[in-house]
């Protein structure tokens, strides 16, 4: 393996989601070869000031790293930003990034698949993005990792080859759709992908993940998946700025160590179906939408 990728994280004012995050990381294989850039972004509102200085205050003394360097943003540059800013200074210095958000636990083999894959993909074009969380997938006798269209964003990493070709612009992007490519992008429209291009079009969402996979699924990309989870979200408790309460993505995190990676440079159909299948029936019956929604409501 060559040089462990960076690990860029950011942060803004979750301390209790942070610190499980950290900890979690701390535990892989590969920690105390890799690099830790935590990117702490600055309180939007005065509300928000105390629970950053928390976050501020637990991430001056992480160790467990090859090294640590925090990044306090003076102002607040909200997540989308934060995360292209970050991203882009790491691949320019390093080529590539694995990227993390605070509310992601990881299994201890995280970092030692994202960076097996980096090595193995590192100049094939095709390949522009690795994710490490799947879906909770029933009957899943898919092999240990595949290539698929969608990019998932808890838990990511991607070369300074790839990235160059994120596209900010969503005009830029919407302009390059037809019809067909948008069935295909929404999973035969069984994912709201495209709603979510519109409604960032419309200043309903602030999305970078939306935009990147748009980018990718644009110059005909791939994404490196495993089929179950080496990554589970903590931040579906209400507690995010863009998250609700809910449980439709909770997975158990995938223990063992991935020694199966694809050669042929396609897109899995098997997996396809299945991840099709699962967003199409992932909000269950009537009645099972309308007991969420009514959790989510009393929630909120």
């Amino acid at each position: 393996m060559q040089n462990p990728a960076p690990i860029a994280l950011f942060v803004y004012n979750r301390p209790e989601h942070t610190r499980r995050t950290l900890n979690h990381l701390k535990n892989n294989l590969l920690a105390d070869e890799s690099r830790l850039y935590i990117f702490s972004d600055a309180a939007k509102t005065d509300a928000d000031t105390a629970k950053v200085g928390e976050v501020r205050e637990l991430i001056k003394d992480v160790e467990g790293f090859k090294s640590v360097k925090v990044v306090e943003r003076k102002e607040n540059l909200g997540l989308a930003n934060s995360i292209i800013a970050g991203v882009t200074q790491l691949v320019n210095e390093y080529e590539k990034v694995i990227v993390f958000e605070d509310d992601l636990l990881s299994s201890p083999y995280t970092l030692t698949y994202f960076n097996e894959a980096l090595d193995k993909y590192a100049h094939t074009d095709k390949i522009m993005h690795i994710g490490a969380y799947m879906y909770p997938l029933t009957g899943n006798f898919l092999p240990q990792t595949f290539f698929y269209r969608a990019a998932t964003s808890w838990g990511w990493a991607t070369w300074a080859r790839a990235w160059k070709h994120f596209e900010p612009d969503v005009d830029k992007l919407i302009a390059q759709f037809d019809q067909k490519k948008i069935l295909q992008f929404s999973i035969e429209g069984n994912m709201n992908f495209w709603k979510q291009v519109q409604e960032f079009k419309a200043g309903k969402n602030n999305s970078w993940a939306i935009r990147w996979y748009a980018s990718i699924f644009l110059r005909g990309g791939l994404t490196l998946n495993p089929s179950k989870s080496l990554i589970h979200n903590i931040g579906n408790d209400g507690s995010g700025i863009h998250s609700n309460k809910e449980d439709i993505y909770q997975v158990p995190i995938y223990k063992e160590a991935i020694t199966d990676f694809p050669d042929v440079i396609a897109e899995s159909p098997q997996a396809h179906l299945v991840i099709k299948h699962f967003l199409k029936n992932r909000k269950g019956t009537l009645l099972q939408r309308l007991v969420r929604f009514v959790k989510q409501r009393m929630g909120k």
